[in-house]
């Protein structure tokens, strides 16, 4: 043994030793008793920004540099830290035994038709690491297996992460990231054959690929080549659009539209059905505005595909979303004049929009997909966050409503103006995603796939309360509980939420719900503003400088639910990623006495540097900068890590984020682990939870599972769960 393995040894003994007796103290309920994690030591250094005046100590400046051995040393010790917390966790055995059952599931997406009789879709047995690519030949053929990730990579290190058929299906574009990064390859495969071309596009981030007709190439967009070691961190800044000839080097590729003027800006191409046109989307990275512009490629079998783009949309005034071409006519989806959007017909011969054809008004909805299907248009909206689909023809009459079968969401639609059948997927809390095919001609629905989850479903409900946020405005919220639940303030809680980026947080199924009401507990989940659930306006009405009023619809919302008696302070937990780890982060640091325990995922945490790495510079529109006077000011009073107290007693919080994650890199759960930790005034744990060769939305289901048993292990136990709380015989 090593002298750095004998010290190793000797610090995880005294971890254990500390854990036992925390675990021990809290089943006899002297949780005041426990004594305090010993947490591994992160130096401060005398780091001082000065923004307009005012001083801003960053004593953790170091922890930017991902390729510091201090810091991986450092993260290996808070790994060892949070394995031991785990290991003595009570609840954890049966979670992650219960966990494993439930995402042994077999799921699938909705499938992808094109022109001719093939079927593209993906199916996961069952606690697969990744889900399978099949490809269906014809409509009496059975499927075949056409790409599993799960050959191509045993360990999950690499992600099939897209796949984009041609249009006659022939050929499949398909993208590899390594550990599920945004950074993705194109690789190229023969579908007849299942041959792999010799074609391989780097770089790609953000982007997805579009066909040209002629199977010869497809449109994509990509950034320039980073420098090594420096992949995570990476400005994304200078996207390019290029078209790739296949049998070409990619640096043979030509650029076929790039605005080195707008840097920061994100560029989209996509090809219309009939193969004629280029659309391309330009938007100042997170805005919800777009321009949009169009280049007519002529005979789709031959294309120009350096056909000019012509400026169609470029007021930068509202979002523009092409949804197809029919009959020389522009149907699109925005939100000009409509701000929970509407669709319309335009000429592509006079796009003026006071020459625009209303086909679908707004309503009292928010349009989320749209898709072509036959000669109907197939529009999903949400109302009050719940799932509708209805069909219009294109003169804009009413054409009927499909069936959904539970308070949930589309997660996808996917059809063709050259077919009568649309294929969707549903989900809701309770239910797992199945797939339906509906036939436009006979007007009925059969089931594609849909799993059998072991799961006792009819012991629960969702309901949807509305209540009144800080300064009165009424905030929708779902609730999935027990039936007939005795509102007596008992009830383990954890409230999820997000509230930003225009993104409604709907009620879909992920396995850790079951789990958790089956042991009794709550799960409610807010619409905050910042979200689109009443559309652009509620979505404005969380950023930039109103970015409070989503932490203060978050904060009233554990205070509905502690006064209609659901839960209580002592029961009441949090939860957020991303954005929503934001939410949580400020949440416990504006809130520290409203909750019993917090769980942070992949959160953003420090809003004076979030835009010098990766993807900041294209989020500003929804934060603002801290290089600018007015947005430092509510940046600062907001800031997670710049809001931390010395001395408080903050409630206990696990933070997870991985090595490879290059879209909330991973310094800001360092940062704020080790504030956290340095400044907690009482012995509730802060534990820090890293993994590797995974990403922001990426992990392997092996490791999903362990991920979430220790969340719902920590959360549970710190809101009470029990021994007695597991079903079943004990």
């Amino acid at each position: 043994m090593t002298r750095e393995d004998s010290v190793k040894t000797r610090e995880v003994s005294t971890m254990r030793r500390i854990t036992l007796v925390f675990f021990a103290s809290l089943a006899f309920g002297t949780a005041s008793a426990a004594p305090a994690p010993v947490y591994p030591p992160a130096p401060r250094g005398k780091v001082v920004d000065h923004y307009f005046g005012t001083a801003v100590p960053d004593p953790y400046r170091w922890m930017e540099n991902s390729r510091d051995p201090r810091l991986h040393k450092w993260v290996a010790a808070e790994n060892r830290l949070t394995q031991t917390y785990m290991a003595e966790n009570p609840l954890r055995p049966w979670l992650a035994k219960r966990l494993a059952q439930l995402w042994n599931l077999p799921s699938g997406a909705t499938p992808v038709p094109v022109h001719g009789p093939r079927l593209f879709f993906e199916r996961n047995a069952g606690g697969q690491n990744q889900s399978v690519l099949y490809v269906q030949d014809s409509p009496s053929a059975g499927p075949r297996v056409l790409i599993d990730p799960n050959v191509l990579s045993p360990d999950g290190s690499i992600a099939l992460s897209g796949y984009f058929p041609s249009p006659d299906g022939k050929l499949l574009a398909y993208t590899l990231s390594p550990g599920g990064s945004d950074w993705m390859d194109v690789h190229v495969l023969d579908v007849t054959s299942g041959k792999r071309l010799p074609d391989v596009v780097h770089w790609l981030k953000a982007s997805g690929v579009s066909w040209t007709s002629d199977d010869k190439g497809f449109f994509y967009c990509r950034y320039p080549k980073p420098n090594k070691g420096d992949e995570i961190a990476e400005l994304m800044v200078d996207q390019t659009v290029y078209y790739h000839t296949l049998g070409a080097r990619q640096s043979a590729d030509p650029v076929i539209y790039a605005r080195t003027d707008q840097p920061n800006w994100f560029i989209t191409p996509e090809v219309s059905d009939n193969g004629r046109y280029l659309f391309v989307m330009l938007s100042k990275g997170s805005a919800p505005e777009n321009e949009l512009f169009v280049a007519d490629m002529g005979d789709p079998l031959k294309p120009a595909v350096a056909a000019p783009l012509k400026p169609f949309y470029i007021k930068d005034d509202a979002s523009y979303q092409p949804i197809d071409v029919k009959d020389d006519t522009l149907y699109l989806q925005t939100t000009l004049n409509a701000p929970r959007w509407k669709i319309v017909a335009a000429k592509l011969s006079d796009p003026d929009p006071a020459h625009w054809r209303t086909v679908v008004p707004e309503g009292k909805g928010v349009m989320q997909m749209t898709s072509f299907a036959g000669k109907y248009l197939v529009v999903n909206t949400i109302v009050d966050a719940a799932a509708r689909l209805n069909l219009y023809d294109t003169d804009g009459r009413p054409a009927g409503a499909i069936a959904l079968p539970d308070f949930g969401t589309i997660m996808g639609i996917s059809g063709l103006q050259s077919s009568d059948i649309l294929y969707y997927s549903f989900s809701s809390y309770l239910s797992p995603a199945s797939t339906y095919r509906y036939d436009l001609q006979t007007r009925r629905t059969s089931t594609v796939f849909s799993p059998n989850l072991d799961f006792d479903a009819s012991k629960y409900e969702t309901r949807e309360v509305f209540y009144p946020s800080k300064d009165g405005t009424m905030v929708p919220m779902f609730i999935l509980a027990e039936k007939n639940l005795t509102l007596d303030g008992s009830h383990p809680t954890f409230l999820y939420g997000y509230g930003g980026f225009d993104a409604t947080l709907v009620p879909f199924f992920k396995p850790p719900w079951p789990a958790w009401v089956e042991m009794g507990g709550i799960l409610a989940v807010p619409q905050l503003r910042g979200g689109d659930t009443y559309g652009e306006a509620w979505h404005r009405a969380g950023m930039l400088d109103k970015k409070q009023n989503s932490f203060d619809d978050f904060a009233w919302a554990a205070k509905y639910l502690i006064e209609k008696g659901y839960t209580s302070k002592e029961h009441l937990g949090i939860q957020g990623k991303s954005n929503g780890g934001l939410l949580v982060g400020a949440s416990i640091t504006e809130h520290p006495e409203l909750f019993s325990a917090a769980y942070i995922e992949h959160g953003v945490l420090d809003m004076l540097r979030y835009q010098h790495f990766s993807n900041g510079l294209l989020v500003i529109p929804e934060y603002g900068s801290s290089d600018d006077p007015r947005a430092f000011k509510w940046l600062y009073a907001y800031s997670p890590l710049q809001n931390i107290r010395h001395g408080t007693c903050y409630p206990p919080t696990l933070i997870t984020t991985s090595w490879d994650d290059d879209r909330v890199v991973p310094l800001h759960a360092f940062k704020f682990a080790a504030a956290m930790q340095h400044a907690q005034g009482c012995a509730n744990p802060i534990l820090l939870r890293t993994t590797g060769a995974t990403a922001h939305s990426y992990m392997p289901t092996d490791q999903w599972i362990a991920q979430y048993a220790d969340v719902l292990a920590f959360e549970g136990y710190y809101l009470g769960m029990t021994a007695d709380s597991i079903p079943g015989p004990h």
